[in-house]
């Protein structure tokens, strides 16, 4: 039994450990620009990002965070992992994001690491979550409501798209922990306080 779980204990550490790779930090820090965390949001993501380091920052930043979901998947699945465990690790690149070790434990929202885990998971399901959250920004410009309905679409669409039950579960709880991690967005939502995208 033990020998049975070692493979995917390891891969899940080794997800973790690529999903507390801040690449907003990182990259900021190489640019010779402040932490993101003392800036703006004070979210360590390509939207925060954008307000202070430019187009091209924001774009490679956002292009890693996607990576970080995207590659530990591959990797389980390259080692013939179950789905379960696929999205197990996709959670613990997540749950890196968050929660980066090597950052104090103060991370980001999670939204672009997330669509990479879901990319690798299901093409169709990152396909069709990335899809509503375009169209809800090109209606509303604001870029958090988009990802807010997207992610709680993520797991609606998981029913018709992932075959397995606790796939699925773990899609939720994502999608749970992607919207706590917005309650500021959403109040400001509902204050009419939401900034708009130009």
């Amino acid at each position: 039994m033990l020998e049975t779980l070692s493979l995917p204990l390891i891969v899940l550490v080794a997800a973790y450990l690529i999903g507390s790779l801040s690449s907003a930090i990182v990259l900021c820090k190489l640019a010779g620009l402040p932490d993101p965390r003392s800036q703006g949001s004070g979210n360590p993501g390509a939207t925060n990002v954008l307000r202070f380091g430019g187009k091209k920052l924001a774009a490679t930043v956002l292009v890693v965070d996607v990576l970080k979901g995207v590659l530990p998947v591959v990797i389980a699945r390259y080692l013939d992992l179950d789905i379960t465990w696929l999205a197990a690790t996709a959670f613990a690149a997540f749950l890196g994001h968050l929660y980066p070790v090597f950052f104090g434990f103060k991370g980001g929202k999670g939204v672009a690491t997330a669509l990479g885990g879901f990319l690798a998971l299901s093409p169709t399901l990152a396909g069709i979550i990335l899809l509503s959250w375009l169209i809800v920004f090109l209606v509303s410009r604001i870029s958090s409501l988009s990802a807010i309905i997207a992610s709680a679409l993520a797991p609606v669409y998981s029913l018709w798209l992932i075959d397995s039950v606790n796939a699925r579960w773990i899609i939720l709880v994502m999608a749970v922990m992607l919207l706590i991690r917005h309650r500021g967005n959403i109040q400001r939502l509902f204050a009419g306080e939401e900034s708009k995208s130009k």
